[in-house]
């Protein structure tokens, strides 16, 4: 049998996605990379933005009328549009799914493909075929083996769901409270993934910040880190990141853990969402745009070299024009790395679809919008051209139209070129262009090599 699996969203959806693929290999199902040739089609959705939640239900549509055509094929759906409730309304509006699955929980549809008879893999010699293709340590099953060594980053959650309702935001309804994953989880979710040729992890919660809270004397994300520092350390993973804070959780003992940690990569994601500060009490975010201001200064004192990245949301509900000033002044001032731009969109459930009226035409929101872009493009085109001619270290990842694609220690992109294999490996490159999405590189004579030991290479051979 063969699945086949669409996932929309952000990497929380991703790591989801691939747990989900690890469960159904383990019981024999095999990736169709053509859709036509599938049996299972499973969709992993998200909800946060209006285009996202379109995106899932157009392909929800095409699949029904393909499932008329071919009623034994088998219709998933899961994510944040099934949530963390009974999705009794769901089963009644999509009757050709034929099961639904809440955001990171595999089990319902490892249970009806029990009952319809596919069963797990049991027999000796299944076990010896599926040993071929994977490697199994303390009963986690892997990658296959000839997948082994071509990621280079993945996602590691540590914390589910959030429990912290900002007025605009779905997930807390769709994904529930926050549930921490325990150290011993996430230090073997780790350590497997580094086994398998991975060489960067990203901890991943909607409030990774809040990771522990939960759990009575828990340890801290700042005391996770440390742990998972030492596991890289053991495992020879090089790179550790995290996202996505919260201005009310960043805390100077984590700021001080990613300075200390050389693992620990300078990137900070802390969204502003606005400017102005009676938009940030109707979004109930619980901050002021002074507290985000001195934390920017905090965040930069103690990690120099740090890249800090935002998110904005323009047009929410009420936003004058001199209201979208001030984020606009905002962002001109601090000069961040990255600003994620999204324009308002209500999203049902959530306390400013029930409460606001969405009074900002949309007209005006991508005005909004194309105004924050331009400036972005100036201030990270300005921050990027002080690189050029610098000799930086890029972890490889992958090759992008016959050149190697690799990102700095502050998550920036970078080409270069040569005939050599650099993926997942450590390389020093000197900047030769800088745009304000990529920089351009040449190779440096000395580089990283992957047993960590640094050699002069010739770059004749």
């Amino acid at each position: 049998m063969k699945y086949h699996i669409w996932t929309y969203g952000c990497q929380m959806n991703t790591a989801d996605s691939q747990l989900l693929i690890s469960e159904l290999e383990r019981t024999g199902l095999r990736a169709a990379a053509d859709p036509t040739e599938s049996d299972l089609y499973i969709i992993n959705t998200c909800v946060v933005r209006q285009s996202a939640e379109n995106k899932a239900y157009s392909r929800l549509q095409e699949l029904k009328r393909y499932k008329e055509d071919n009623p034994a094929k088998i219709i998933a759906l899961m994510g944040c549009l099934v949530g963390v409730k009974d999705p009794l309304r769901l089963r009644k509006q999509l009757p050709h799914v034929d099961v639904f699955l809440p955001p990171s929980e595999p089990q319902p549809l490892l249970q009806f493909l029990n009952d319809r008879n596919i069963e797990a893999i049991s027999r000796e010699e299944d076990q010896l075929r599926l040993a071929e293709r994977y490697a199994i340590q303390d009963g986690e099953l892997l990658l296959p083996m000839e997948e082994q060594g071509q990621l280079v980053s993945a996602h590691v959650p540590v914390v589910y769901g959030c429990s912290h309702a900002c007025s605009f935001c779905i997930i807390p309804f769709r994904r529930g409270i926050e549930r921490s994953r325990s150290v011993g989880k996430i230090t073997a979710h780790v350590r497997s993934l580094a086994q398998q040729g991975v060489k960067e992890v990203t901890l991943l919660g909607q409030i990774v910040d809040r990771y522990g809270v939960d759990i009575p004397d828990g340890p801290n994300l700042a005391q996770l880190l440390r742990v998972v520092h030492r596991e890289a350390e053991e495992c020879g993973l090089e790179r550790i990141r995290f996202l996505t804070s919260h201005p009310n959780w960043m805390t100077e003992e984590l700021l001080e853990t990613v300075a200390e940690l050389p693992k620990v990569m300078p990137q900070i994601e802390v969204p502003v969402q606005s400017g102005d500060d009676e938009v940030l009490a109707r979004m109930k975010r619980g901050y002021r745009v002074q507290d985000y201001r001195k934390l920017v200064e905090t965040i930069r004192s103690i990690i120099p070299q740090v890249a800090i990245h935002t998110d904005i949301i323009v047009g929410f509900p009420g936003e004058s024009d001199a209201q979208f000033q001030h984020t606009y002044d905002l962002l001109a001032e601090l000069k961040l790395d990255k600003a994620h731009l999204a324009r308002y969109s209500p999203r049902p459930h959530t306390v400013s679809a029930r409460r606001m009226e969405d009074d900002v035409p949309e007209a005006v929101k991508k005005i909004r919008h194309q105004r924050l872009d331009d400036l972005q493009k100036r201030v990270v085109a300005e921050i990027n051209q002080h690189h050029l001619g610098e000799t930086v270290q890029v972890l490889v990842e992958d090759t992008q139209r016959d050149k190697w694609r690799g990102r700095t220690p502050q998550n920036k992109l970078v080409f270069f070129e040569d005939e050599r294999d650099w993926r997942g490996k450590l390389v020093e490159v000197q900047i030769t262009w800088t745009g304000p999405w990529s920089m351009q590189a040449r190779l440096s004579d000395a580089n990283w090599q992957p047993n960590g030991h640094r050699e002069t290479i010739s770059l004749t051979a």
